[in-house]
This record gives C-alpha cells, sequence and structure tokens, in this order.
C-alpha cells in the first residue's frame, strides 16, 4: 500500500523538523523544500498527495508558490493547506483565491494538523 505522501515547504529549519517528525510519526512519506522556489523543483520530482506550505519565505511566497502549483496540469488539483504565523483575514482570503485548501496557525498542535491531511486526503 502506497503511503501518503507530503511536501512541506518552509524557509524555517527548525518548522521543517517538527514537520519532519510529526508526518513520520503518523506513517506518512514527506519531502522538503525551503521556499516556493525550491518546492516547484521538488514538484518536477514528485506527486505529493498533500502540500503544506508557509507564506512568508525567500525567492518565492507562499501566495506565489500556490498559484504556481495551481497552474500546474499535473498538480493542479493536490489539497494545499497553509501553515502560518499570519492569522490576518485578508491574507487568508488572498490564499484561498490562489487555491490554498485549509489554513493552520503556527505553533501547529500535532494531532489537529494529521487531522487536517487526513479530511484533505479522505
Amino acid at each position: 500500500m502506497k503511503k501518503t505522501t507530503v511536501l512541506t515547504v518552509d524557509d524555517s529549519r527548525t518548522i521543517r523538523n517538527m514537520l519532519l517528525m510529526t508526518l513520520n510519526g503518523a506513517g506518512y512519506e514527506t519531502l522538503q523544500a525551503e521556499d516556493g522556489v525550491h518546492g516547484l523543483e521538488v514538484l518536477g520530482g514528485s506527486e505529493p498527495d498533500v502540500i503544506i506550505t508557509d507564506i512568508n519565505m525567500p525567492r518565492m511566497d507562499g501566495f506565489g508558490f500556490i498559484e504556481n502549483v495551481r497552474r500546474s496540469e499535473r498538480h493542479r488539483a493536490v489539497p494545499i493547506l497553509v501553515l502560518t504565523t499570519e492569522s490576518d483575514a485578508e491574507k487568508k482570503n488572498r490564499a484561498r483565491e490562489a487555491g490554498a485548501t485549509g489554513w493552520i496557525i503556527k505553533p501547529f498542535d500535532p494531532e489537529k494538523l494529521i487531522s487536517a491531511i487526513q479530511r484533505v486526503t479522505a
């Protein structure tokens, strides 16, 4: 049986490590990228079932990353969860308009994160 694969895109090494431990501990396969540009590079050679992305990142932010994923024939239907410190309604709307599936505020609760992944992959 194929494991669910999650691509995490975040410029914080600490957050990437926390996500890796949480996701691998829950039985997911995890791919990681350091920003939106790197995320698109990783997507070029992979087929994740879910993407988790930060918003504030160097080179390409989460909004630009989400827009690029949604323009891709290959990955446009992949659920995208935003994981960020931002809680501003305007930014949530912008992410939704770009194509984000959900929004989670940092620091994340591992159980709620796994629950969100299960909901969007069901």
